[in-house]
């Protein structure tokens, strides 16, 4: 198998015909061995019987249908498990994404050395605020994470299948820091300018409250990038300064009680400071820690549940 094509969808039950007709043309000029894979998150529309009607008229569709929904972050790791190509090729079922830029970003993967060419939509249409807010968050990923792609956020990427082996998703990190975290791990990323069309049927599923979700998720990222190996680096240095802070203010109140220059009776200004400042780091810390554990259960668990599963042998799943 050359390609493994991985679509989820979440209540997209109009664009799915017409989506597996444009990837499957596209595949089909590549005159190489395919698969695509379509994973229904929960949707309570009839994407699932859409899904049963491509299959119907091409087997090389393969189609998983979640217990209920799970999030896009499972349907990728859904289907990337059952992936069997060579070269992996992830994207939206939203028709936003070009399924004619696939051929030019296996291109510049197999002719330039890549491990993963991530796509760029330069001209991206929809919502301006979401746009405007997207640029932000790039931008500071980008300085967070050192990495150089310009639009994390783009689903349309292509994978050397070696690079997704050990990958566990889970949270919203699988398209907004997968190639902060490849990077991380030594793969060669690059990017291309992609195409990008307006939505024509169904809902967005992105939001603004889901930008606030990926800020937070890049605290975690950029935790996991540079501490990871050594998370003493971190703790031990918040340890040692809010130590020597203490130490100087409690030294600085002692000298001044001391010298009778104050009295420390009624004075609780400082200690509700210390006490917030504490309590504030505290939960940053507690959050930081119960996401790496999250991470390692998500790494020997599945973080989903299938109901059905067609076109899959024994040793695909």
């Amino acid at each position: 198998m050359k390609f493994s094509v991985v679509i989820p969808a979440y209540n997209e039950e109009e664009n799915i015909p017409r989506l597996a007709e444009r990837v499957a043309a596209v595949l089909n000029r590549l005159t190489r061995e395919w698969e695509l894979i379509f994973i229904d998150d929960g949707s309570r529309d009839r994407t699932y019987e859409a899904m049963s009607a491509s299959r119907a008229r091409d087997h090389r569709i393969k189609l998983i249908r979640f217990r209920r929904n799970f999030g896009q972050s499972a349907g990728w790791q859904a289907g990337f498990d059952h992936a069997r190509g060579d070269i992996v090729i992830g994207m939206d079922a939203d028709l936003q994404n070009d399924p004619e830029d696939i051929p030019a970003m296996v291109a510049k993967l197999e002719n330039e050395g890549y491990d993963v060419v991530s796509g760029w939509r330069a001209e991206r249409k929809g919502s301006v605020v979401l746009a405007v807010l997207s640029k932000i968050g790039n931008w500071l990923r980008r300085r967070m994470t050192g990495e150089k792609i310009h639009d994390h956020g783009c689903s349309l990427k292509v994978y050397r299948r070696t690079c997704l082996d050990g990958i566990e998703l889970y949270s919203d990190l699988h398209r907004r820091y997968i190639t902060a975290l490849l990077s991380w791990k030594g793969y060669r990323v690059g990017e291309m300018k992609v195409r990008h069309h307006p939505r024509t049927f169904g809902a967005t599923k992105y939001s603004i409250r889901k930008k606030w979700k990926g800020l937070l998720d890049l605290l975690v990222v950029k935790f996991w990038i540079q501490y990871s190996t050594r998370p003493i680096h971190l703790f031990g240095t918040i340890g040692v300064v809010l130590a020597a802070a203490g130490f100087l203010l409690g030294g600085t109140l002692t000298v001044l009680w001391v010298l009778r220059m104050i009295s420390l009776q009624d004075r609780t200004s400082p200690l509700l400071a210390v006490l917030f400042i504490i309590i504030g780091l505290q939960f940053v810390m507690t959050g930081i820690l119960a996401d790496v554990v999250a991470k390692n259960y998500y790494a020997t668990k599945k973080a989903y549940t299938i109901d059905r599963a067609e076109g899959f042998d024994q040793t695909s799943a």
